[in-house]
Protein backbone atom coordinates (compact mmCIF):
# COMPACT_ATOMS: atom_id res chain seq x y z
CA UNK A 1 0.00 0.00 0.00
CA UNK A 2 1.15 3.40 -0.51
CA UNK A 3 2.31 5.73 2.07
CA UNK A 4 4.96 5.00 5.10
CA UNK A 5 4.68 2.84 8.41
CA UNK A 6 3.88 6.05 10.22
CA UNK A 7 0.72 6.55 8.25
CA UNK A 8 -0.01 3.41 7.81
CA UNK A 9 -0.71 3.04 11.84
CA UNK A 10 -2.02 6.01 13.09
CA UNK A 11 -4.69 5.54 9.99
CA UNK A 12 -7.10 8.14 10.60
CA UNK A 13 -5.45 10.56 12.81
CA UNK A 14 -1.70 11.38 13.73
CA UNK A 15 -0.47 8.70 16.33
CA UNK A 16 0.82 9.54 19.49
CA UNK A 17 1.17 8.04 23.57
CA UNK A 18 -0.43 9.90 26.01
CA UNK A 19 0.21 10.14 29.66
CA UNK A 20 -2.29 7.93 31.48
CA UNK A 21 -3.02 8.04 35.06
CA UNK A 22 -2.62 4.36 37.01
CA UNK A 23 -4.76 1.90 38.35
CA UNK A 24 -4.30 1.86 41.67
CA UNK A 25 -5.58 -0.87 44.64
CA UNK A 26 -9.08 0.12 45.48
CA UNK A 27 -9.59 1.86 42.47
CA UNK A 28 -13.08 1.62 40.83
CA UNK A 29 -13.46 1.37 36.98
CA UNK A 30 -16.84 3.20 34.96
CA UNK A 31 -16.95 1.37 31.22
CA UNK A 32 -19.26 3.45 29.02
CA UNK A 33 -21.07 0.93 27.05
CA UNK A 34 -21.25 -2.95 26.70
CA UNK A 35 -20.72 -3.49 23.53
CA UNK A 36 -16.96 -5.78 22.63
CA UNK A 37 -14.49 -3.49 23.48
CA UNK A 38 -16.39 -2.62 26.82
CA UNK A 39 -17.50 -6.02 27.66
CA UNK A 40 -13.89 -6.64 27.79
CA UNK A 41 -12.12 -4.09 29.36
CA UNK A 42 -15.33 -5.09 32.42
CA UNK A 43 -14.33 -8.54 32.40
CA UNK A 44 -10.68 -8.50 32.37
CA UNK A 45 -11.20 -6.06 35.27
CA UNK A 46 -13.37 -8.01 37.42
CA UNK A 47 -11.17 -10.82 36.64
CA UNK A 48 -8.41 -8.71 38.49
CA UNK A 49 -10.71 -8.02 41.48
CA UNK A 50 -10.88 -4.35 40.23
CA UNK A 51 -14.09 -2.92 41.07
CA UNK A 52 -15.78 -2.42 37.70
CA UNK A 53 -19.66 -0.38 36.64
CA UNK A 54 -20.55 -0.95 33.51
CA UNK A 55 -23.64 1.88 32.18
CA UNK A 56 -25.39 0.34 28.57
CA UNK A 57 -28.24 2.65 27.14
CA UNK A 58 -29.75 0.34 25.62
CA UNK A 59 -31.82 -2.83 26.86
CA UNK A 60 -29.01 -5.36 25.72
CA UNK A 61 -25.42 -6.61 25.88
CA UNK A 62 -23.20 -6.53 22.37
CA UNK A 63 -23.77 -3.24 20.79
CA UNK A 64 -23.80 -4.11 17.16
CA UNK A 65 -22.43 -7.49 17.98
CA UNK A 66 -25.45 -8.27 20.20
CA UNK A 67 -28.39 -10.87 18.98
CA UNK A 68 -31.68 -10.63 18.68
CA UNK A 69 -34.98 -13.07 19.15
CA UNK A 70 -37.91 -12.74 17.70
CA UNK A 71 -41.07 -15.93 18.26
CA UNK A 72 -37.76 -18.07 18.25
CA UNK A 73 -35.72 -16.85 15.67
CA UNK A 74 -32.22 -15.21 16.18
CA UNK A 75 -30.54 -12.57 13.76
CA UNK A 76 -27.51 -10.29 13.95
CA UNK A 77 -27.37 -7.06 13.22
CA UNK A 78 -25.12 -7.53 10.38
CA UNK A 79 -23.54 -10.69 10.32
CA UNK A 80 -20.53 -11.52 12.86
CA UNK A 81 -17.68 -13.00 11.67
CA UNK A 82 -15.32 -14.52 14.58
CA UNK A 83 -12.14 -14.64 12.78
CA UNK A 84 -8.68 -13.31 13.89
CA UNK A 85 -5.26 -12.83 13.69
CA UNK A 86 -5.15 -11.64 17.34
CA UNK A 87 -4.14 -14.69 19.63
CA UNK A 88 -5.05 -12.94 22.65
CA UNK A 89 -8.54 -11.96 21.33
CA UNK A 90 -8.73 -15.52 20.17
CA UNK A 91 -8.08 -17.12 23.41
CA UNK A 92 -10.44 -14.87 25.08
CA UNK A 93 -13.17 -16.15 22.38
CA UNK A 94 -12.12 -19.41 23.48
CA UNK A 95 -12.42 -18.61 27.21
CA UNK A 96 -15.86 -17.65 27.37
CA UNK A 97 -17.66 -19.91 24.50
CA UNK A 98 -15.31 -23.03 24.47
CA UNK A 99 -17.37 -25.72 22.36
CA UNK A 100 -20.32 -22.94 21.70
CA UNK A 101 -18.34 -22.17 19.20
CA UNK A 102 -19.33 -23.55 15.42
CA UNK A 103 -16.93 -23.82 12.43
CA UNK A 104 -18.87 -22.20 9.35
CA UNK A 105 -17.87 -22.98 5.69
CA UNK A 106 -18.29 -19.00 4.19
CA UNK A 107 -19.46 -18.16 1.25
CA UNK A 108 -20.53 -15.02 0.19
CA UNK A 109 -21.43 -13.28 -3.16
CA UNK A 110 -21.94 -9.76 -5.00
CA UNK A 111 -25.18 -9.81 -6.70
CA UNK A 112 -25.04 -7.84 -9.91
CA UNK A 113 -27.87 -7.46 -12.47
CA UNK A 114 -29.02 -11.01 -12.02
CA UNK A 115 -25.51 -12.67 -11.80
CA UNK A 116 -23.40 -13.15 -8.94
CA UNK A 117 -19.39 -12.77 -8.47
CA UNK A 118 -17.42 -13.69 -5.80
CA UNK A 119 -16.44 -11.76 -2.57
CA UNK A 120 -13.68 -10.85 -1.81
CA UNK A 121 -13.68 -9.56 -5.16
CA UNK A 122 -11.71 -12.03 -7.64
CA UNK A 123 -11.24 -10.21 -10.47
CA UNK A 124 -10.41 -12.89 -12.84
CA UNK A 125 -14.03 -14.15 -11.70
CA UNK A 126 -15.62 -10.72 -12.48
CA UNK A 127 -13.85 -10.53 -15.91
CA UNK A 128 -15.16 -14.00 -16.81
CA UNK A 129 -18.95 -13.20 -15.40
CA UNK A 130 -19.31 -10.09 -17.45
CA UNK A 131 -18.69 -11.10 -20.85
CA UNK A 132 -15.80 -10.61 -23.50
CA UNK A 133 -16.90 -7.14 -24.79
CA UNK A 134 -17.07 -5.48 -21.00
CA UNK A 135 -14.13 -7.48 -19.87
CA UNK A 136 -11.81 -6.06 -22.51
CA UNK A 137 -13.58 -2.23 -21.47
CA UNK A 138 -12.36 -3.16 -18.16
CA UNK A 139 -8.74 -4.07 -18.78
CA UNK A 140 -7.94 -0.92 -21.12
CA UNK A 141 -9.18 0.85 -18.25
CA UNK A 142 -6.96 -0.38 -15.57
CA UNK A 143 -4.09 -0.42 -18.19
CA UNK A 144 -4.41 3.50 -18.21
CA UNK A 145 -5.00 3.62 -14.36
CA UNK A 146 -1.68 2.11 -13.59
CA UNK A 147 -0.10 4.27 -16.79
CA UNK A 148 -1.49 7.55 -15.32
CA UNK A 149 -2.50 7.41 -12.10
CA UNK A 150 -4.57 9.76 -10.12
CA UNK A 151 -2.58 11.82 -7.74
CA UNK A 152 -2.76 12.69 -4.61
CA UNK A 153 -4.89 10.14 -3.92
CA UNK A 154 -6.86 11.43 -0.77
CA UNK A 155 -10.60 9.80 -1.65
CA UNK A 156 -12.24 6.54 -2.09
CA UNK A 157 -12.98 6.90 -5.86
CA UNK A 158 -9.04 7.77 -7.02
CA UNK A 159 -8.00 5.03 -4.65
CA UNK A 160 -9.81 2.23 -5.96
CA UNK A 161 -9.64 3.68 -9.91
CA UNK A 162 -6.25 3.71 -9.10
CA UNK A 163 -5.97 0.41 -8.43
CA UNK A 164 -9.14 -1.34 -10.77
CA UNK A 165 -8.76 1.13 -13.78
CA UNK A 166 -12.43 3.17 -13.62
CA UNK A 167 -14.75 1.03 -15.29
CA UNK A 168 -14.82 -1.81 -12.55
CA UNK A 169 -15.18 0.76 -10.08
CA UNK A 170 -18.42 2.50 -11.57
CA UNK A 171 -19.45 -1.64 -11.50
CA UNK A 172 -18.43 -3.30 -8.48
CA UNK A 173 -17.96 0.17 -6.14
CA UNK A 174 -19.28 3.15 -6.56
CA UNK A 175 -22.93 2.13 -6.50
CA UNK A 176 -22.86 -0.01 -3.30
CA UNK A 177 -20.33 2.14 -1.57
CA UNK A 178 -22.71 5.22 -1.82
CA UNK A 179 -25.59 2.92 -1.33
CA UNK A 180 -23.81 1.64 2.28
CA UNK A 181 -22.72 5.56 3.09
CA UNK A 182 -25.02 7.99 1.67
CA UNK A 183 -22.21 10.57 0.47
CA UNK A 184 -20.56 10.35 -2.78
CA UNK A 185 -17.98 8.60 -2.87
CA UNK A 186 -15.27 11.28 -3.46
CA UNK A 187 -16.41 12.62 -0.07
CA UNK A 188 -15.07 9.39 1.65
CA UNK A 189 -11.46 9.38 2.67
CA UNK A 190 -8.63 6.77 0.90
CA UNK A 191 -7.50 5.33 3.93
CA UNK A 192 -11.27 3.58 4.26
CA UNK A 193 -10.69 2.40 1.10
CA UNK A 194 -7.02 0.79 1.96
CA UNK A 195 -8.47 -0.67 5.34
CA UNK A 196 -11.30 -2.52 3.34
CA UNK A 197 -10.27 -3.43 0.16
CA UNK A 198 -6.87 -4.70 0.29
CA UNK A 199 -4.54 -6.95 -1.30
CA UNK A 200 -7.51 -7.34 -4.22
CA UNK A 201 -5.37 -6.85 -7.24
CA UNK A 202 -6.28 -7.16 -11.21
CA UNK A 203 -3.49 -7.06 -12.24
CA UNK A 204 -2.67 -10.14 -10.61
CA UNK A 205 -5.68 -11.57 -11.62
CA UNK A 206 -4.52 -10.65 -15.22
CA UNK A 207 -1.00 -12.09 -15.05
CA UNK A 208 -2.87 -15.31 -13.34
CA UNK A 209 -5.45 -15.96 -16.33
CA UNK A 210 -2.21 -15.46 -18.87
CA UNK A 211 -0.38 -17.50 -16.89
CA UNK A 212 2.60 -15.15 -16.14
CA UNK A 213 2.51 -14.98 -12.19
CA UNK A 214 3.80 -18.46 -10.87
CA UNK A 215 4.11 -16.95 -7.08
CA UNK A 216 0.50 -15.12 -7.13
CA UNK A 217 -0.63 -18.54 -5.78
CA UNK A 218 1.70 -19.18 -3.22
CA UNK A 219 1.56 -15.66 -1.88
CA UNK A 220 -1.98 -15.31 -0.47
CA UNK A 221 -4.84 -17.49 0.49
CA UNK A 222 -8.43 -16.09 1.27
CA UNK A 223 -10.13 -17.37 4.87
CA UNK A 224 -12.85 -20.34 3.53
CA UNK A 225 -14.50 -20.64 7.07
CA UNK A 226 -15.18 -18.94 10.26
CA UNK A 227 -15.92 -19.62 14.20
CA UNK A 228 -19.47 -18.90 15.31
CA UNK A 229 -21.27 -18.53 18.46
CA UNK A 230 -24.28 -21.61 18.11
CA UNK A 231 -26.57 -18.79 19.25
CA UNK A 232 -25.32 -16.05 17.35
CA UNK A 233 -22.84 -13.24 18.23
CA UNK A 234 -24.85 -12.03 21.49
CA UNK A 235 -24.26 -15.21 22.76
CA UNK A 236 -20.53 -14.22 23.34
CA UNK A 237 -21.27 -11.51 25.02
CA UNK A 238 -24.21 -12.53 27.24
CA UNK A 239 -21.77 -15.10 28.46
CA UNK A 240 -18.99 -12.54 28.87
CA UNK A 241 -22.14 -10.16 30.57
CA UNK A 242 -22.28 -13.16 33.31
CA UNK A 243 -18.76 -13.31 34.40
CA UNK A 244 -18.33 -9.55 34.95
CA UNK A 245 -21.58 -10.31 37.10
CA UNK A 246 -20.40 -13.41 38.86
CA UNK A 247 -17.09 -11.26 40.03
CA UNK A 248 -18.67 -8.17 41.47
CA UNK A 249 -19.15 -5.85 38.89
CA UNK A 250 -22.21 -4.53 38.02
CA UNK A 251 -23.87 -4.12 34.10
CA UNK A 252 -26.73 -1.46 33.99
CA UNK A 253 -28.95 -1.65 31.10
CA UNK A 254 -30.87 1.50 29.91
CA UNK A 255 -28.69 3.86 31.83
CA UNK A 256 -27.35 6.61 28.92
CA UNK A 257 -24.96 8.50 29.83
CA UNK A 258 -25.37 12.71 30.31
CA UNK A 259 -22.17 13.73 31.89
CA UNK A 260 -18.51 12.88 32.23
CA UNK A 261 -17.84 15.01 35.07
CA UNK A 262 -14.18 16.79 35.07
CA UNK A 263 -12.66 18.52 37.84
CA UNK A 264 -8.98 20.00 38.02
CA UNK A 265 -8.22 17.64 34.63
CA UNK A 266 -9.36 14.60 36.11
CA UNK A 267 -12.47 12.62 35.28
CA UNK A 268 -14.32 12.08 38.67
CA UNK A 269 -17.46 10.57 37.90
CA UNK A 270 -20.52 9.97 35.67
CA UNK A 271 -24.00 10.43 35.57
CA UNK A 272 -26.37 8.56 33.95
CA UNK A 273 -30.62 9.06 32.86
CA UNK A 274 -31.63 5.25 34.23
CA UNK A 275 -34.78 3.69 33.97
CA UNK A 276 -35.88 4.51 37.26
CA UNK A 277 -34.53 8.11 37.71
CA UNK A 278 -30.91 9.28 37.72
CA UNK A 279 -28.28 7.98 38.90
CA UNK A 280 -24.23 9.63 39.62
CA UNK A 281 -21.45 6.99 39.92
CA UNK A 282 -18.13 8.20 41.06
CA UNK A 283 -15.30 7.33 39.23
CA UNK A 284 -11.01 6.84 39.11
CA UNK A 285 -10.85 5.84 35.81
CA UNK A 286 -13.65 5.64 33.15
CA UNK A 287 -13.36 3.59 30.19
CA UNK A 288 -15.83 5.07 27.09
CA UNK A 289 -16.91 2.88 24.07
CA UNK A 290 -20.19 5.17 23.06
CA UNK A 291 -19.62 7.32 20.21
CA UNK A 292 -17.40 10.15 20.39
CA UNK A 293 -20.19 12.65 19.44
CA UNK A 294 -21.77 11.70 22.93
CA UNK A 295 -18.35 11.76 24.78
CA UNK A 296 -17.99 15.38 23.23
CA UNK A 297 -21.53 15.96 24.41
CA UNK A 298 -20.87 14.46 27.87
CA UNK A 299 -17.49 16.28 28.53
CA UNK A 300 -17.18 19.50 27.16
CA UNK A 301 -17.94 22.74 29.27
CA UNK A 302 -20.22 24.20 27.03
CA UNK A 303 -17.83 27.63 26.22
CA UNK A 304 -15.64 25.05 23.92
CA UNK A 305 -17.36 25.67 21.26
CA UNK A 306 -14.73 24.37 18.98
CA UNK A 307 -14.32 21.16 20.42
CA UNK A 308 -18.34 20.67 20.66
CA UNK A 309 -18.53 22.05 17.07
CA UNK A 310 -15.77 19.66 16.04
CA UNK A 311 -17.79 16.38 17.60
CA UNK A 312 -20.76 17.45 15.76
CA UNK A 313 -18.46 17.18 12.77
CA UNK A 314 -18.09 13.24 13.46
CA UNK A 315 -20.91 11.51 11.16
CA UNK A 316 -22.61 8.54 11.25
CA UNK A 317 -24.08 6.26 9.38
CA UNK A 318 -27.24 4.34 10.98
CA UNK A 319 -28.65 0.90 9.88
CA UNK A 320 -31.70 -0.88 10.16
CA UNK A 321 -32.47 -4.54 9.25
CA UNK A 322 -35.82 -6.11 8.62
CA UNK A 323 -35.86 -9.64 9.47
CA UNK A 324 -38.18 -11.74 7.31
CA UNK A 325 -39.41 -15.53 8.04
CA UNK A 326 -40.32 -17.10 5.39
CA UNK A 327 -42.09 -20.91 4.39
CA UNK A 328 -39.14 -21.89 2.31
CA UNK A 329 -35.77 -23.57 2.11
CA UNK A 330 -32.61 -23.91 1.13
CA UNK A 331 -33.14 -20.70 -0.76
CA UNK A 332 -29.13 -19.86 -1.33
CA UNK A 333 -25.91 -21.26 0.09
CA UNK A 334 -24.33 -18.05 1.15
CA UNK A 335 -23.87 -16.57 4.30
CA UNK A 336 -24.44 -13.21 2.70
CA UNK A 337 -24.81 -11.86 -0.16
CA UNK A 338 -23.95 -8.04 -1.26
CA UNK A 339 -26.76 -6.32 -3.81
CA UNK A 340 -25.06 -4.11 -6.06
CA UNK A 341 -28.07 -4.33 -8.62
CA UNK A 342 -29.62 -1.12 -9.05
CA UNK A 343 -33.17 -0.49 -8.73
CA UNK A 344 -33.39 -1.39 -5.21
CA UNK A 345 -32.64 -0.20 -1.94
CA UNK A 346 -31.55 -3.25 0.41
CA UNK A 347 -27.48 -3.53 0.62
CA UNK A 348 -26.75 -6.64 2.08
CA UNK A 349 -28.91 -9.83 2.59
CA UNK A 350 -28.01 -12.13 5.52
CA UNK A 351 -29.01 -15.85 5.79
CA UNK A 352 -29.17 -16.86 9.20
CA UNK A 353 -29.79 -20.55 9.18
CA UNK A 354 -26.73 -21.01 6.84
CA UNK A 355 -24.47 -19.38 10.10
CA UNK A 356 -26.04 -21.42 12.28
CA UNK A 357 -29.21 -24.29 12.18
CA UNK A 358 -29.95 -23.00 15.88
CA UNK A 359 -30.65 -19.57 14.66
CA UNK A 360 -33.88 -20.95 13.27
CA UNK A 361 -36.44 -22.77 15.25
CA UNK A 362 -37.85 -24.83 12.53
CA UNK A 363 -35.44 -26.32 9.79
CA UNK A 364 -38.37 -26.22 6.91
CA UNK A 365 -38.45 -22.12 7.27
CA UNK A 366 -35.96 -19.36 6.75
CA UNK A 367 -34.61 -16.44 8.17
CA UNK A 368 -33.56 -13.50 5.67
CA UNK A 369 -31.81 -10.26 7.60
CA UNK A 370 -32.64 -7.95 5.05
CA UNK A 371 -29.84 -4.61 5.29
CA UNK A 372 -30.85 -1.56 4.45
CA UNK A 373 -28.06 1.68 5.12
CA UNK A 374 -29.76 4.81 6.07
CA UNK A 375 -29.36 8.25 8.03
CA UNK A 376 -31.90 8.70 11.27
CA UNK A 377 -35.06 10.80 10.61
CA UNK A 378 -34.47 10.30 6.57
CA UNK A 379 -37.76 8.34 4.65
CA UNK A 380 -36.51 4.76 5.15
CA UNK A 381 -35.62 5.59 9.10
CA UNK A 382 -38.98 7.13 9.66
CA UNK A 383 -41.58 4.78 7.73
CA UNK A 384 -43.38 2.37 9.41
CA UNK A 385 -42.29 -1.08 10.64
CA UNK A 386 -45.28 -2.75 7.89
CA UNK A 387 -44.12 -0.20 5.34
CA UNK A 388 -40.31 -1.50 5.74
CA UNK A 389 -41.24 -5.19 5.74
CA UNK A 390 -43.82 -4.78 2.36
CA UNK A 391 -40.50 -3.24 1.04
CA UNK A 392 -37.91 -6.13 1.89
CA UNK A 393 -40.46 -8.55 1.10
CA UNK A 394 -40.97 -6.88 -3.00
CA UNK A 395 -37.01 -6.74 -3.48
CA UNK A 396 -36.18 -10.25 -2.04
CA UNK A 397 -38.77 -11.30 -4.83
CA UNK A 398 -37.98 -9.01 -7.14
CA UNK A 399 -33.98 -10.09 -7.04
CA UNK A 400 -35.52 -13.66 -7.35
CA UNK A 401 -34.15 -15.01 -4.24
CA UNK A 402 -37.86 -15.84 -2.77
CA UNK A 403 -41.05 -15.05 -3.23
CA UNK A 404 -43.08 -12.75 -1.76
CA UNK A 405 -45.72 -14.78 -0.99
CA UNK A 406 -43.43 -17.30 0.98
CA UNK A 407 -43.20 -14.62 3.83
CA UNK A 408 -45.09 -15.27 7.11
CA UNK A 409 -43.94 -12.32 9.17
CA UNK A 410 -41.10 -9.90 9.72
CA UNK A 411 -39.53 -7.70 12.56
CA UNK A 412 -37.37 -4.30 12.12
CA UNK A 413 -34.97 -3.90 14.11
CA UNK A 414 -33.62 0.33 14.01
CA UNK A 415 -29.58 0.86 14.81
CA UNK A 416 -28.58 4.27 14.90
CA UNK A 417 -24.76 5.50 14.54
CA UNK A 418 -23.51 1.55 13.62
CA UNK A 419 -20.93 3.47 11.54
CA UNK A 420 -17.95 6.06 11.64
CA UNK A 421 -18.09 7.84 8.57
CA UNK A 422 -14.36 8.59 7.21
CA UNK A 423 -15.98 11.63 5.39
CA UNK A 424 -13.71 14.50 4.13
CA UNK A 425 -13.28 16.38 6.83
CA UNK A 426 -12.94 13.69 9.76
CA UNK A 427 -9.67 13.84 10.43
CA UNK A 428 -9.69 17.30 11.33
CA UNK A 429 -12.84 16.95 13.93
CA UNK A 430 -10.76 13.51 15.18
CA UNK A 431 -7.67 15.61 16.00
CA UNK A 432 -9.59 18.60 18.09
CA UNK A 433 -11.70 16.25 19.52
CA UNK A 434 -8.58 14.07 20.56
CA UNK A 435 -6.85 16.99 21.63
CA UNK A 436 -9.48 17.89 24.11
CA UNK A 437 -9.99 14.46 25.60
CA UNK A 438 -5.97 12.62 25.59
CA UNK A 439 -4.81 15.25 28.24
CA UNK A 440 -7.42 13.68 30.92
CA UNK A 441 -5.39 11.19 32.01
CA UNK A 442 -8.49 8.77 33.49
CA UNK A 443 -10.02 8.77 30.60
CA UNK A 444 -10.00 5.99 27.82
CA UNK A 445 -11.11 5.76 24.35
CA UNK A 446 -11.75 2.31 22.76
CA UNK A 447 -13.93 0.46 20.30
CA UNK A 448 -15.45 1.20 17.09
CA UNK A 449 -17.56 4.00 18.35
CA UNK A 450 -15.42 5.23 20.66
CA UNK A 451 -12.40 5.91 18.57
CA UNK A 452 -14.41 6.89 15.31
CA UNK A 453 -12.51 3.93 13.86
CA UNK A 454 -14.27 1.40 11.41
CA UNK A 455 -13.01 -1.34 13.43
CA UNK A 456 -13.76 -5.29 13.55
CA UNK A 457 -14.59 -6.75 16.45
CA UNK A 458 -11.38 -7.97 17.24
CA UNK A 459 -9.54 -4.81 16.79
CA UNK A 460 -12.59 -2.91 19.07
CA UNK A 461 -11.69 -5.70 21.76
CA UNK A 462 -7.96 -5.11 21.45
CA UNK A 463 -8.23 -1.24 21.78
CA UNK A 464 -9.77 -2.73 25.36
CA UNK A 465 -6.80 -4.85 26.39
CA UNK A 466 -4.03 -2.43 25.82
CA UNK A 467 -6.04 0.27 27.28
CA UNK A 468 -5.95 -1.79 30.59
CA UNK A 469 -2.22 -2.61 30.11
CA UNK A 470 -1.41 1.12 29.63
CA UNK A 471 -3.44 1.63 32.97
CA UNK A 472 -0.78 -0.58 34.47
CA UNK A 473 2.09 0.99 33.04
CA UNK A 474 2.89 -0.18 29.50
CA UNK A 475 3.21 2.72 27.13
CA UNK A 476 0.70 1.90 23.65
CA UNK A 477 -0.34 3.51 21.12
CA UNK A 478 -4.26 2.42 21.28
CA UNK A 479 -5.48 4.97 17.96
CA UNK A 480 -2.53 2.45 15.99
CA UNK A 481 -4.52 -0.38 16.28
CA UNK A 482 -6.37 -1.23 13.13
CA UNK A 483 -6.05 0.63 10.14
CA UNK A 484 -3.40 -2.08 9.71
CA UNK A 485 -3.31 -2.06 5.65
CA UNK A 486 -3.50 -5.47 5.68
CA UNK A 487 -6.40 -7.20 4.07
CA UNK A 488 -7.95 -9.00 7.73
CA UNK A 489 -9.46 -11.66 5.28
CA UNK A 490 -5.80 -12.79 3.45
CA UNK A 491 -3.05 -15.66 4.94
CA UNK A 492 0.39 -15.25 3.69
CA UNK A 493 2.53 -18.38 3.03
CA UNK A 494 6.05 -18.03 5.01
CA UNK A 495 6.02 -15.33 6.73
CA UNK A 496 6.83 -15.56 11.18
CA UNK A 497 4.31 -15.64 13.35
CA UNK A 498 4.13 -12.20 14.48
CA UNK A 499 3.27 -11.32 10.78
CA UNK A 500 1.05 -13.96 10.14
CA UNK A 501 -1.19 -12.74 13.45
CA UNK A 502 -1.41 -9.27 11.37
CA UNK A 503 0.89 -6.99 13.34
CA UNK A 504 2.88 -4.42 11.97
CA UNK A 505 6.72 -3.60 12.89
CA UNK A 506 6.32 -0.89 15.73
CA UNK A 507 3.05 -1.94 16.61
CA UNK A 508 1.78 -3.61 19.86
CA UNK A 509 1.96 -7.50 20.11
CA UNK A 510 -1.18 -9.31 19.62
Amino acid sequence: MDGSEDSRASGSCDGGLRDVAPLRPGDHVVVIGAGPAGLTAAHLLAEDGVAVTVLEATGAVGGISRTEVYKGYRFDIGGHRFFTKIRRVEALWDELLGDEFLDVPRLSRILYRGRFFDYPLRARSALAGLGVWTSLRIVCSYAMARVRPIRPETNFEQWVTNRFGRRLYDIFFRTYTEKVWGVPCTEIRAEWAAQRIQDLSLGRAILDAASLSRRSAKIKSLITSFRYPRLGPGQMWEACRDRVVARGGRVLLEHRVTSVEIEDGVATGICAAGKDGGVRIAADHVISSMPLRHLVRATAPPDASEVRAAGEGLSYRDFLVVALMLDARDLFPDNWIYVHSPGVKVGRIQNFGNWSLDMVPNADTTCLGMEYFCFAGDDLWSAPDDELIALATREIDALGLARAGDVLDGRVIRVPQAYPVYDSRYREHLATVRAFLDPIPNLHCVGRGGMHKYNNQDHSMLTAMLTLENMRGARHDTWAVNTDFEYHETQKVGRGAREAAGVRPGSPSP
